[in-house]
């Protein structure tokens, strides 16, 4: 009923930029919230950054300076642009969405995916 898709992923150098992208679809009221999540292996999946949709943003303490999420309410999308890379960015990166299917009904939660992102010389 509703699909996340993550694109952007890729290999990338120290310092270097990528932009992730994320797009919901289906049939649902409304997105209250979209976020970005991490995991590497053997990690715990870790919060990055969530943006609602006034467009109160917030994040980790690690991307903060770096990365930037921005929406789209009207296009049901959200995108994160990551600049200067950093070796312990890679992870894969995984699009959340807090999605409402029926005014009468608390939103749920809907992961994406997931989208590779490398860090290396």
């Amino acid at each position: 009923q509703v699909q996340l898709v993550e694109s952007g992923g890729g290999l990338v150098q120290p310092g270097g930029s990528l932009r992730l992208s994320c797009a919901a679809s289906g049939r649902f009221y409304r997105i209250k919230d979209m976020a970005w999540y991490r995991q590497a292996p053997g990690k715990q999946r870790e919060l990055v950054a969530r943006i609602d949709r006034s467009s109160n943003t917030s994040y980790s303490d690690s991307v903060k300076g770096r990365f930037t999420i921005s929406g789209d309410n009207a296009k049901n999308t959200v995108n994160l642009q990551m600049n200067n890379l950093r070796p312990e960015d890679t992870a894969v990166y995984y699009c959340n969405g807090k999605i409402q299917i029926l005014l009468s009904v608390r939103a749920k939660e809907y992961w994406g995916q997931g989208t590779q992102v490398t860090v290396s010389s």
